[in-house]
């Protein structure tokens, strides 16, 4: 509960009136799951008979509209549509609405600004969470790297202890470069990517802009603590005073980040080039 993202959520909502222990109770059960103990969870949260439950990527969700078709529900993740997990973004129907991430685009946009990084590289890797990336998505990733005459290897994970053994593999593979999908999985063991892949110099490029700043060498796509802080904290607020999600628009990012880590880029021996550095919106030195 102590992510930079929590903390920001809920001195939010502390701001604007809701604070724990007053008129506010957050249930813990939830949090640091495996993907397996979502369900149980989601059970008992609903017998519990919480307000709203707050879940993130698609597992995390479904699992609560299995358990509960009646208590709302705030995800964050993907594609809330492109999943099933809502009917459309305008109007999501059931009890779930949030926030819907363009995954998709933005994967290929980091793919893009990674092959840039590395000019010369003729073969990367992708790792890919098969809980969260479809096979579609990893077709069109490996049409794009394809276009600009890259090989892209796609190293597929589906729990924790896959992640390193996938790192290495396309590492021996002859890749250069990791381009970290989005998912919720990865993000939460993003030290240990961070680590490995640094371990074998493997430039890789990260979901969330916050990473480029925690280690890795780039990160691009909306600040996760502002879309905690500004956007879900504001559809939590609304749920909590029994607005209806099925009538509350699913939201996209409108703000995007390129992050760059000089210091991370110096050990890895990696030159990131000028044009790179001008599309950075913060340089780590």
């Amino acid at each position: 509960m102590g992510l930079p993202q929590n903390i920001a959520l809920f001195d939010e909502l502390r701001r604007q009136g809701f604070a724990e222990g007053e008129n506010l109770t957050i249930d813990p059960r939830g949090y640091g799951l495996r993907s397996d103990q979502f369900q149980q969870a989601a059970i008992e949260l609903a017998k519990a008979g919480v307000d709203v439950i707050l879940a993130g990527g698609n597992s995390a969700i479904r699992a609560a509209q299995h358990a509960t078709a009646s208590i709302l529900i705030l995800g964050i993740t993907d594609d809330m549509v492109g999943s099933k997990l809502a009917v459309s973004m305008a109007r999501p129907g059931g009890n779930t609405t949030g926030i819907s991430l363009l995954a998709t685009e933005l994967d290929g946009k980091r793919q893009e600004i990674l092959i840039e990084m590395v000019p010369g590289a003729q073969r990367i890797a992708a790792l890919a969470d098969t809980n969260t990336t479809g096979s579609q998505q990893q077709q069109t990733s490996e049409d794009a790297a394809r276009a600009h005459g890259i090989e892209l290897l796609i190293n597929r994970v589906s729990e924790p202890k896959e992640i390193i053994p996938a790192i290495d593999a396309a590492m021996a593979a002859g890749a250069v470069a990791l381009n970290v999908l989005a998912s919720p999985l990865l993000f939460a063991h993003r030290r240990v990517i961070i680590e490995r892949s640094s371990a074998l110099r493997l430039s890789a490029m990260y979901q969330w802009p916050e990473t480029a700043v925690e280690g890795g060498p780039a990160g691009y796509g909306p600040s996760i603590v502002q879309l905690f802080r500004d956007v879900l904290s504001r559809q939590l607020i609304k749920l909590l005073h029994s607005e209806k999600p099925a009538d509350m628009p699913v939201e996209q990012p409108t703000k995007f980040q390129l992050v760059i880590n000089l210091k991370t880029a110096s050990t890895l021996g990696l030159t990131v080039p000028p044009s790179i550095l001008n599309l950075a919106d913060e340089v780590v030195e």
